[in-house]
């Protein structure tokens, strides 16, 4: 217990060094430093930095919706003229959360060919992912001699929200910080919520309009024939088609099947044109690649709309059949459009639209007052607890207030290294943390008093001690590391930073007040050799 050979001495060392290298950057520029040793230092929270909260909510009509009309392209295409199977003609329609899928051509006795068609549509039906009893995602019921229904049940809804709600938390990261350097914050809220924290944000607005799109990007053909956009004019729109428009093509007749959708791109990014002007470039995957060139070598002369959540971005005219799948928008676009743009390209559709429940914002300057509070009450809090324990236990007490100080430094380079983001609740911790740490060191030194009591040498009498509340020592912070561990796990926000540097904080108070301060002792005892100690 009393031994310290070199091994230990030199773990111990570093392991101080690693805390100060870590925390050294919170007080000293180290942007020139050398490979290997940090240049940053904590990650601040959105209470601390400054910063935009954002609680959104996806809604499960929609989600459903969007699924029921992503399975009436597969019935389209199943109930087609197939693999030598037969057209079953129909016509499909989603109604709330309701596909309506109307057949349309009975054969020569009048009938409807309902079996047929049942069969198909059900060999798409997959089961719900980890549903019990295989479960599946949708029920399919005739609803009369030509109607077919095909509906969401509660065990397969649970499962499409939970698995939009984690697609939307992945593209709401890839759009905010499509380079992931930012220290942004998404956690979820019930099945349905997500909690936006953006520190150094200072633009709420360009948030919510970075959100809010839907990010659906489609390739689609454009009807240009004469007799077409004249019947358009007047109102009668070719069957298949419908008219949009964008910024600078005015209206189009564009057909409603893509050729192309936001599934076929595998990368999207900013760029500039010949004249130094911003564009938005992207790369389509090698099945887009192959449907793009058949579209440009079939379809010579014909305009091509590139479709962006129902507007048109750009429409140029196929000259010549384009291979290897690279594309690009060109436009009068600022810099930070095309960026945001290329940002939603990139991340992709969303489940559903999200719908913004509250915003704050929080001012760089309230976050600098909240950091210079929480180092103030620090500070006071040390300095109180130092002056304690040198007054209740003189040298002993000094040994724990350095200790106590190697401890501080301890947490700050764990949280800089582990990436970790201090909150104003982690403060908190920290500053709690700083009560706790010695709360070991009064055991001990209770322990040596008793001891020295009973007639023991120092040494006899410190070795005794530690070894009687090591496991008071273990019991109490491993059932504080348990509480913090389950605040992390079931909180959030703040209370995830509190939970995380309380954890920290016991890890090294465990470690100062057990080993270190020990070291110090023994150190002191075996230099001095004195009698008695005067606690």
């Amino acid at each position: 217990m009393l031994q310290f050979p070199a091994w230990k001495i030199c773990l111990i060392l570093g392991i101080m060094l690693w805390g100060t290298m870590m925390a050294l950057p919170n007080v000293v520029n180290m942007s020139g430093a050398p490979a290997g040793v940090p240049k940053q230092g904590v990650n601040l929270g959105l209470d601390l930095q400054g910063g935009v909260y954002l609680m959104m909510e996806i809604n499960p009509d929609e989600v459903v919706a969007n699924r029921l009309e992503v399975f009436a392209i597969d019935v389209r295409n199943a109930l087609g003229n197939k693999d030598g199977k037969p057209l079953i003609g129909h016509l499909s329609t989603v109604e709330g959360r309701t596909l309506n899928i109307e057949l349309t051509r009975p054969d020569a006795d009048g009938k409807f060919p309902m079996d047929e068609a049942l069969t198909r549509i059900r060999k798409l039906n997959s089961s719900v992912e980890g549903a019990i009893g295989g479960a599946k995602t949708y029920e399919v019921e005739p609803a009369g001699p030509a109607l077919i229904k095909v509906t969401v049940p509660a065990t397969a809804e649970e499962a499409l929200m939970k698995d939009a709600l984690a697609k939307t938390m992945t593209i709401v990261r890839r759009r905010v910080d499509p380079e992931g350097v930012s220290e942004i914050s998404i956690t979820p809220q019930g099945n349905s919520r997500i909690i936006l924290e953006a520190p150094g944000e200072p633009d709420a607005t360009r948030l919510k309009n970075l959100l809010s799109r839907d990010g659906k990007m489609t390739f689609n053909l454009v009807e240009s024939s004469p007799s077409a956009i004249a019947a358009a004019e007047k109102g009668v729109v070719k069957p298949g088609y419908r008219l949009l428009s964008g910024p600078q093509t005015g209206q189009l007749l564009v057909r409603n099947i893509p050729e192309v959708t936001g599934a076929d791109i595998a990368t999207a990014s900013q760029g500039y044109d010949d004249g130094n002007r911003p564009q938005i470039n992207f790369r389509l995957n090698g099945n887009g690649a192959a449907k793009f060139y058949q579209t440009t070598r079939n379809n010579s002369g014909k305009l091509f709309a590139i479709v962006l959540d129902d507007t048109i971005m750009s429409a140029p005219r196929i000259n010549e059949p384009i291979p290897g799948g690279s594309v690009r928008i060109t436009g009068d676009f600022t810099l930070e459009e095309a960026q945001d743009l290329a940002a939603i390209i990139e991340a992709g559709e969303m489940p559903a639209k999200v719908q913004f429940l509250d915003q704050r914002t929080v001012s760089a300057t309230l976050g600098q007052d909240s950091i210079r509070a929480g180092i103030r009450a620090s500070l006071i809090g040390l300095a109180l607890v130092a002056i304690f324990m040198i007054l209740a236990y003189g040298l002993m007490g000094i040994f724990a207030v350095g200790s106590l100080a190697a401890n501080i430094i301890l947490i700050v380079g764990a949280l800089s290294g582990l990436g970790a983001t201090l909150t104003l609740p982690g403060i908190a911790g920290i500053i709690l943390t700083i009560g706790m740490a010695v709360d070991a060191n009064v055991l001990v030194f209770e322990r040596i008093r008793e001891e020295q009591r009973a007639g023991r040498s120092p040494l006899t009498a410190v070795q005794a001690g530690y070894e009687r509340a090591l496991s008071t020592i273990l019991d109490a912070n491993i059932t504080t590391f348990i509480a913090a561990a389950i605040l992390y796990l079931l909180g959030s926000g703040p209370v995830k930073g509190f939970a995380v540097t309380l954890a920290i904080g016991i890890v090294t108070s465990v470690f100062t007040a057990f080993v270190l301060t020990r070291w110090f002792t023994v150190m002191w005892l075996k230099g001095f050799k004195p009698k008695k100690f005067a606690l």
